[in-house]
């Protein structure tokens, strides 16, 4: 099934683009809003949910202070990647969180939710 490529933005209140950093691409910082566990090894990342759900990703590129992208292991031959994008606003100093994911057309909804309710846990957690 052909899935469509979504793209969100979230406005932080954030001047500290190391704390932002860290938390979208550190296993420390994940665990605060995205998963519940996060452990790295080197260029695979697993994510923890619950005590039985976990799910591995790849990272695919990185360029520091700007994005991380990655690629769920068990979707081998898509193109299909989510990326955590940050972004300054040299007149506010404040910083835009985008999020590039891919849903199938009927599950577009769910997954905005979805990350609406872990960009807010995000907020709450790092004080944006």
């Amino acid at each position: 099934m052909e899935k469509q490529k979504i793209h969100l933005q979230y406005p932080l209140n954030a001047t500290s683009k190391t704390i932002l950093w860290n938390a979208i691409s550190t296993p420390s910082g994940l665990e605060g809003w995205f998963a519940d566990g996060v452990q790295s090894d080197n260029k695979t990342v697993t994510f923890f949910w619950g005590k039985t759900e976990s799910r591995s990703a790849e990272i695919i590129a990185v360029r520091a202070y700007s994005f991380i992208r990655f690629r769920w292991t068990d979707l081998k031959n898509s193109r299909d990647y989510f990326e955590f994008r940050m972004s300054n606003s040299e007149l506010t100093n404040d910083f835009t969180l985008e999020i590039i994911d891919f849903a199938a057309e009927n599950e577009v909804d769910d997954m905005r939710e979805l990350w609406d309710s872990q960009v807010e846990t995000l907020r709450r957690v790092c004080g944006f």
